[in-house]
């Protein structure tokens, strides 16, 4: 019995020094397959010649040479002029610059602004910022959101502020009421779509009713054309509604403690009403949000109020439209993650607002109104513009119904006392 158990064992003893042998065979199999597959990869250079005479040859020193002779030209092309952007590159040009090192010395923080500037003004690809510029496509991939990410950290703060005062929202109330005569008005609200390519495993998360992918962006914008708050990064299938109900602005309306100030009368009036911001049929209509009157069995007093309400919302459509034009990234389908997309989505609002307060004046983009307030289109509407959002009309009873008498009593106002002289020639 015990010879049986030795010849057992001597047998699984040799069976295991065979899979022993055939499992280091296979080992070294490998490695060899994979020394040659490094030796067949491996490269022959760290940066290629044509790229390293970007210094004499590149588009930046071109660039340089358009700054000193052709100013127009290089506001053009950087979507900014010199003096901005010596500001903008001065503030951010610690967060971008890179460390000098033994093996190369590293690209200079005018070079990284001007390709990021260069894609958000054109859209191109990356290889073709990398033929231009001639930085390889690889590397002005990482540069191009790490900027975007500076821009947000460095202006943020000061371009995109929420008022949360009622001193704050009262200067925002006197310029609508002023300029576009819609009175305790505190900014006009919609959304933009964005369009992306589809990222991978996620189905059909960012397909939207348009049959494209893309995010969407919710922002409030004030009467001189500056976004004053902005949601971004939304999945394209959800609706301007879900955006708005999802969004951290909703819950401080509600609870009054966005900071509006106390419900006053108008002048020369005795209803005591609230301030609001001015919105489409997919807002809930609350008195803190004031949308037109449905199209059907409309009065001529409805009509007058639903002129006076798309007159006082069409700046925010004109905001969009002038950051699209300037930056015509907006308008091409983005290739990035939507995280990325979405950084530079923000920074191309913050640097819209940083232009339109150091220059106020935007010829010929927005729309005007001639002497008899006509409407003048602007020169962003005879380009393609980024899609709306999606409009789910809210249902009718989340309407309250202390915000359907004012919107009464508004449409009241518009028609009697609070008439203006042409608006019964646009209706």
């Amino acid at each position: 019995m015990n010879v049986y158990i030795a010849l057992a064992l001597a047998r699984r003893d040799r069976l295991n020094w065979q899979l022993e042998l055939e499992r280091v065979r296979y080992v070294l199999t490998v490695q060899e397959q994979q020394k040659k597959r490094r030796a067949a990869t491996r490269r022959t250079c760290w940066v290629r010649p044509w790229l390293r005479r970007r210094i004499f040859l590149g588009q930046y020193i071109r660039l340089m040479e358009m700054r000193t002779e052709d100013i127009h030209s290089f506001t053009n092309y950087m979507r900014m002029p010199p003096e901005l952007v010596d500001e903008v590159l001065q503030r951010i040009g610690h967060r971008i610059q890179k460390q000098t090192t033994f093996w190369r010395e590293p690209l200079s923080p005018g070079l990284r602004f001007a390709i990021t500037m260069r894609y958000l003004a054109s859209g191109d690809s990356y290889r073709s910022l990398q033929n231009d510029f001639r930085v390889a496509n690889n590397t002005i991939a990482g540069i191009i959101p790490e900027v975007c990410e500076a821009i947000i950290a460095e202006f943020m703060d000061e371009c995109i502020v929420c008022p949360s005062t009622p001193e704050e929202w009262l200067e925002v109330e006197k310029q609508f009421r002023l300029r576009w005569n819609m009175p305790h008005a505190l900014g006009a609200i919609d959304g933009k779509h964005v369009a992306i390519k589809c990222p991978q495993h996620t189905g059909t998360r960012y397909h939207n009713s348009k049959g494209d992918f893309s995010i969407s962006m919710l922002a409030l914008v004030d009467a001189d054309y500056k976004y004053i708050w902005i949601d971004v990064g939304a999945n394209g299938g959800c609706s301007l509604s879900q955006i708005f109900n999802s969004s951290p602005l909703k819950p401080i309306l509600e609870d009054a403690s966005i900071g509006f100030p106390p419900p006053t009368a108008l002048p020369e009036e005795t209803y005591v009403l609230p301030y609001y911001f001015v919105g489409d049929d997919a807002f809930a209509l609350k008195t803190w949000m004031m949308k037109p009157y449905s199209r059907r069995s409309m009065t001529r007093r409805h009509r007058i109020y639903n002129y006076r309400v798309s007159r006082a919302r069409r700046i925010v459509e004109n905001v969009f439209g002038i950051t699209a034009q300037r930056f015509q990234c907006l308008h091409t389908t983005m290739r990035q993650h939507p995280d990325i997309v979405t950084k530079i989505v923000l920074a191309c609002c913050i640097l819209h607002n940083l232009h339109r307060m150091r220059y106020r004046r935007e010829p010929l983009l927005i729309d005007q109104e001639d002497a008899d307030h006509n409407l003048i289109p602007g020169e962003w509407r005879q380009h393609v513009n980024m899609q709306d959002v999606p409009q789910a009309t809210c249902p009718r009873n989340l309407c309250s119904r202390k915000a359907k008498e004012q919107r009464e009593y508004l449409a009241n106002y518009f028609f009697n006392r609070g008439a203006v002289p042409w608006q019964e020639h646009m209706i």
